[in-house]
């Protein structure tokens, strides 16, 4: 498995579900909202806390596991 930079899994945040950085966003939630029809845009938008890259990783991440 590739090692990624803005996803972390600590069991003691979120009951270790993957997140994006240490934000308590979780890897499911953007997945999520882009399988809902929402384009990254609208997800920064609504999440600006958020990167595009998180999104991106995500996606990778999502793909691999």
């Amino acid at each position: 498995m590739r090692t990624y930079k803005r996803i972390s899994l600590d069991p003691n945040k979120m009951g270790g579900v993957p997140c994006i950085r240490d934000l308590r966003m979780p890897v499911a939630t953007i997945i999520e909202m882009l399988a809902e029809g929402y384009d990254p845009q609208q997800i920064l938008k609504e999440h600006p806390e958020l990167q595009i890259e998180d999104i991106q990783e995500a996606l990778h991440f999502a793909k691999e596991v």
